[in-house]
């Protein structure tokens, strides 16, 4: 043991039982240092929310406390969505009706991100939504629209709606923004179709490209990222979720890690469907996802 310079008053037979002292009064600070640093090569998570968290209502078997147990960690969180069903309020809403603690400026939407491009272009936007969703567009213009945004929807979904986003498109130039094309997602009752296939069916018809504004774009996933929380690579950042190319798929394109949970959406064989790319990590669900981050801890 190197040696110690020794303290006023004491000498070489005294010192250990000084040193045992010293020791002890530190032992609190060292744990409460433990407790509140960040102890995992991650150094921050992001995290989908429909299929990995909570299928419709019902939060997924032990996914309230794995949330908690990676929140104590430190590591910064934020809760990422394609979900355009609901605004952010309700979403978070329902999130504590689960039994979450997360906090609304925790989560990040499609829906938000959609926002910021139609105020960014300065598009007027003719909505193909949800009525629940529309609150997080407030305040937009609508007059003389020049963009259809189209999300999940599925009392909307209709031909009439369709037919005039196509006249918008194909013969008054309108831009197309697809909050999602997501191909399906999870319901209580199974699989359901997704807002990609209307999507694409515009693009075919109208022979356009829509503007993809969540997952699987790479600058969703980096507009989720607060710059102040992390400043290492970007493959220090890891995303959980239960679709293979909107979560894994995306996440590995913008150059982060990339968990897959086989809940939700997931079907087997689903990580085949990007290769050459792997995902990081493949979990049953999101409790063994958050052990696969924390079992680093130093």
């Amino acid at each position: 043991m190197p040696n110690r310079t020794l303290l006023a008053g004491e000498n070489a037979e005294n010192s250990a039982p000084v040193m045992k002292a010293d020791l002890k009064h530190l032992l609190p600070a060292f744990r409460a240092l433990h407790k509140h640093t960040r102890m995992t090569r991650f150094c921050m998570a992001l995290i989908d929310l429909s299929g990995t968290l909570h299928v419709d209502d019902q939060a997924q078997p032990g996914a309230v406390a794995a949330i908690d147990r990676l929140r104590q960690s430190g590591i910064p969180l934020r809760f990422v969505t394609n979900t355009t069903k609901e605004s952010k309020r309700l979403i978070h809403q329902r999130l504590l009706n689960m039994g979450f603690h997360i906090k609304i400026d925790e989560i990040f939407t499609s829906l938000t991100a959609a926002r910021k491009i139609l105020e960014a272009k300065k598009w007027r936007p003719w909505f193909i939504v949800s009525d629940e969703a529309m609150e997080d567009f407030d305040g937009l213009p609508t007059e003389n629209p020049n963009a259809v945004v189209i999300g999940l929807a599925p009392e909307k979904l209709n031909h009439e709606n369709m037919n005039k986003a196509f006249d918008m498109i194909f013969n008054q130039g309108a831009h197309l923004v697809a909050i999602h094309k997501s191909r399906y997602y999870q319901t209580k009752h199974g699989l359901a179709l997704g807002p990609g296939a209307f999507v694409t069916g515009l693009e075919y018809a109208t022979d356009t490209k829509a503007q993809v504004v969540g997952k699987p774009d790479a600058a969703f996933f980096l507009s989720a990222i607060p710059g102040s929380l992390c400043t290492h690579k970007l493959n220090e950042i890891v995303m959980i979720g239960d679709d293979i190319r909107d979560d894994v798929g995306g996440a590995l394109k913008a150059g982060l890690s990339a968990i897959l949970v086989r809940t939700g959406k997931y079907k087997a064989g689903d990580e085949a469907k990007i290769e050459p790319s792997h995902p990081t990590f493949i979990a049953n669900d999101i409790v063994e996802a958050v052990n696969y981050i924390l079992e680093d801890e130093l």
